[in-house]
This record gives C-alpha cells, structure tokens and sequence, in this order.
C-alpha cells in the first residue's frame, strides 16, 4: 500500500508522479469545508463521485479558477493523445494543451496560450483526496514562486487540473538527467531563492500552510529558470494557537521527509525546512536525496553521506557538483552546506525559520564573475556513485514513497 509505478517526469508539470495513501484529510484553506470533507473520509470512491458532482460545496477556489468542461480540455488536448503526453505518474496523466488567452476556449495546436492538464484515474480515490486539495489550495494562493491554477474540470467521474505550462520542466531533470546542460552556481542558487519564498510565503498565512512535499521534481521551471512549487496534494494547514503540531499518518518522498516526522507523524512547518535542507543539498551537490542503489546492502540518503562534509570548510568543497566545473563561489558555496546543515538538524526547534533560511540566501555571493574553484577529490563513502566523478549516477523512476 502507498507505492506505484513510477516514471520520470518528461517535461513540464508532470510532478505528480507519488501517491501514498493517507488517512488524515488534507485540510483546505476554507474553514467553511471541514465538515463536508471530513464527512468524506471513508466513503467509497462512487459515492465520493456522486456528492461532488451534485454539490461543489467542497471546492472552494477563488472566481479567477476556471471550471472547464470535460469536452473542452479534450478538444485542447487533442483527445489526450499520445503525442500531446508529457509525462505520467500515480495521479495520473499530464497533457500538452492550447487555449485562448483571453477566453480560456480550446484552440488550435500551436495557436493561443500552452497549459498543462492533468487528468486523474478515475479508480483512484486518494488520487481525489490530492485532487480537492490542489483546487482549494492553489485556486486560493497566488504567488510568484507558486504554478499557477487556471482551471479544473469536476464532471461526471472525470477530475483534470490545468495549470501555466513552465517550459523548462522540473529541477530534477536539470540536476540528474543525463545529456541534460549542468545549470549555473548563480541559477542553482536563484532557485534556492525561488524556492525558499515559496514556502515562506506559505508559513506566513493564518494556515500556516505545510507544503509537506517538497522535492525537486516538484519544482518547476519556466523559460528563465524561474522556479515555482506544484504539486500540492498532500499540503495541509499546520498547527495554530497553542498548537505545536499537527497530527498526520506519513505520507511523502523518502530521503526529504523530516526525521521526526516519520517516526512520529508530527508535522510542523520545520517539516518543510528539513526537506528544504535536503533540495539545497541536491543544488550544491548534483546527488539525489536517495540513491538508486544499495551499497553493501545498506541504503543511505544524501543527508547520511553529506554531513560527516557540511561542518567542516575546508571538506565541504568535496561534496560540489563536479559538473560545475569548479565555477562557483567558494565562500559561497561554503554559507550554502552551512545553511543546509542548519536546515537538517534532527532536533526541528533548531532548524531556522524559511523566513530567516531566505535572509540568510539573500546573503550569497551571486556574482557572474566567479573564480574558478579546483575541484577536490570526492570521498564517496558507502554511498555508491558513478566510477566517472563527472557524471551523476543512474537515474531512477523516482524516489521511493513513504506508507
């Protein structure tokens, strides 16, 4: 229970590649849904189907969010062919689509405005579950460094999402795909950024809203490498007033979920900081949170192999992506591991807060007009890599998801 088959992603918001089920409900901004979601909990997928298509009472999205037919997201995605497919997952399918700018009507291919749909199983329930919670979550919150929802579509036992399509894909392909161009010290770092004030944007609200997702390849890129968070089924509201957590079955990625949170089901948005930690660990280092092969029998996430570097100065250089080529700030580099290292502490109350991890990027060199930094020796430990240290290791289906 909790694993799928799973693909990497081929293009542009095809992030919704996990799916674990979960029994606590994912909790929308509106306080106005909590008892008819709650009410939904253990009702049978059709019967779910039969409540939502009578009533949208559930969906609580902003007037900006477009309720669109099931026949016009065929029209503009070409009957969801093959050729209009980016990229798939447990939720279901991603789709090339065009509409017009100005009436949100299909068009042509090649002509008007390029969207991504996602279309859901239709046998997949806690696929549902993710579904409401993106409509509500992002059909409410508008941010920069948040994809933006232009619509979905509620019709029949038909459950699709359309959102701005970010040409560059996801930042996990940028990072570990092969044949892929290595990015920049300054664009990795701009990412961190992007990233960093997504999540702090979403701590700030009155929700105080957990992403509890955060991975690269829920990271989208547009055509300047501008990142934005997608994928916000499993968000949830996080704990207010004299609340110190919320209590939740653990559901997520493995290698980015916080420590504390899979041994005790206890999120906070230092949950979020964790994995934040562990992002700013795959930018710095071009290494996947899990590694895709077991060395010795043993399976050790990047934190594991990472930290015996991050404290030390003079080590931590041996831990940098050595496609970069040596072209990246040292001292830079060095607040960055430092940064990560705070960010992964076991003990969550002393993680920092994402307002203070933003400052604190903000801070970084970010100069064009980087010395080269030699590229030190790689200790690899018992974490199994490339034989060739210029290369990153196999690619994967994808990180193995927390039950």
């Amino acid at each position: 229970m909790g694993n799928c088959c799973r693909r990497p992603a081929k293009c542009a918001h095809a992030s919704s590649t996990h799916f674990s089920v979960q029994s606590d409900r994912t909790k929308p901004p509106s306080k106005a849904n909590k008892d008819s979601t709650s009410s939904s909990q253990h009702t049978p997928f059709g019967t779910l189907n039969k409540i939502l298509v009578s009533s949208k009472s559930d969906i609580s999205a902003s007037n900006s969010v477009k309720d669109f037919s099931f026949n016009d997201l065929k029209n503009a995605s070409k009957n969801f062919r093959s050729e209009s497919l980016l990229g798939e997952g447990g939720f279901g399918c991603v789709f090339k689509g065009w509409l017009d700018e100005n009436t949100l009507a299909p068009t042509k291919p090649g002509t008007g405005m390029v969207v991504a749909i996602k279309k859901l199983k239709t046998e997949s329930f806690q696929g549902h579950k993710e579904w409401l919670a993106e409509v509500n979550y992002l059909g409410q919150l508008h941010h920069e460094n948040l994809v933006k929802l232009i619509g979905y579509c509620s019709e029949s036992e038909n459950r699709l999402l359309v959102y701005e399509f970010m040409s560059k894909g996801s930042l996990e392909n940028h990072l570990f795909k092969k044949g892929v161009q290595p990015i920049t010290w300054a664009t990795r770092m701009s990412i961190a950024i992007d990233v960093a004030q997504g999540i702090s944007f979403l701590h700030s609200l009155d929700a105080n809203v957990i992403y509890r997702d955060l991975k690269a390849s829920n990271i989208l890129l547009d055509s300047d490498f501008k990142a934005k968070l997608s994928d916000f089924g499993l968000a949830r509201d996080g704990p207010t007033g004299d609340n110190t957590h919320v209590s939740t079955r653990v559901v997520g990625t493995r290698g980015y979920a916080a420590p504390e949170y899979v041994a005790t089901g206890h999120l906070t948005p230092k949950s979020d900081v964790y994995s934040f930690g562990v992002v700013l660990l795959e930018l710095l280092s071009g290494r996947r949170a899990m590694d895709d092969e077991k060395a010795g029998g043993v399976e050790e996430t990047l934190v594991d192999w990472a930290k015996p570097f991050l404290s030390d100065n003079r080590r931590v250089l041996r831990i940098m992506d050595t496609r970069l080529g040596g072209q990246y700030s040292k001292k830079g580099a060095q607040a960055a591991a430092s940064l990560a290292l705070q960010c992964l502490h076991t003990d969550p109350k002393n993680r920092p807060l994402m307002t203070d991890v933003l400052a604190a990027l903000e801070r970084l060199p970010t100069s064009k007009d980087i010395p080269r930094t030699p590229s030190p020796r790689v200790e690899y430990h018992i974490m199994k890599h490339s034989s060739n240290p210029g290369h990153t290791h196999k690619a994967t289906a994808g990180a193995t998801n927390l039950v």
